[in-house]
């Protein structure tokens, strides 16, 4: 072992001084940026965060990108982002949801104006089944954050609901049949997820 670890530390002094002074810059950028968010209630995420330049190359007004893994894209990282790209993580490695069913920034129409729910996953059929809505980790979940994501679901009518601003976060589940709900403990898993889907109902605002 100590020969291994002696060849790797050879073969890191033969980068050129100029390289190794980016990684270390780049590191402890990543690391400036991990310090300038919360730790939050939810487990750690591997993200890829890139630093931007600003005007005409100022430092000063440099900010940060992370990757999206479902958009595929680098995005400008900000509280709220910061949560989402974490409890997507959650979702996806620990919760057991498939990346191609979750999307983010997904477009509707409410009342002829064009809204995006920050998450929405779907069923393997297409249908969806949960809208999560994000807050940064100051912001606290009060009655209107819950009217909003309940404002989204008359257009989705999802049988899961879920806001998070990271530190708290709240799970409720539908019944679209009986006009009920129950918030629950813990945010179920994809398996659990399509395990209690509803039956299909009627078209928005019928009742039975």
């Amino acid at each position: 072992m100590r020969g291994s670890t002696s060849s790797f530390g050879k073969h890191q002094n033969m980068l050129p001084a100029a390289s190794r002074g980016h990684n270390r810059k780049k590191e402890m950028q990543e690391e400036e940026t991990h310090a300038a968010y919360p730790k939050l209630n939810l487990p750690p995420a591997e993200l890829r965060l890139r630093q931007t330049k600003g005007a005409a190359g100022n430092s000063s007004a440099a900010t940060c990108d992370v990757f999206d893994v479902l958009r595929r894209r680098y995005v400008r990282l900000t509280p709220e982002e910061w949560v989402r790209q974490h409890f997507v993580s959650y979702l996806l490695h620990h919760k057991g949801y498939p990346a191609g069913l979750v999307g983010n920034e997904v477009s509707l129409r409410l009342n002829g104006t064009s809204r995006r729910c920050d998450t929405v996953v779907f069923g393997r059929d297409g249908a969806p089944l949960m809208i999560v809505e994000y807050k940064a980790p100051g912001v606290a979940l009060t009655q209107k954050v819950f009217d909003q994501v309940a404002r989204y679901n008359i257009v989705l009518r999802t049988p899961w609901l879920v806001v998070s601003n990271g530190m708290t976060h709240a799970c409720c589940h539908l019944d679209l049949v009986r006009q009920t709900y129950a918030f629950v403990r813990e945010i179920p898993t994809y398996a659990e997820l399509t395990g209690a889907r509803q039956q299909p109902v009627g078209a928005p605002g019928t009742t039975n």
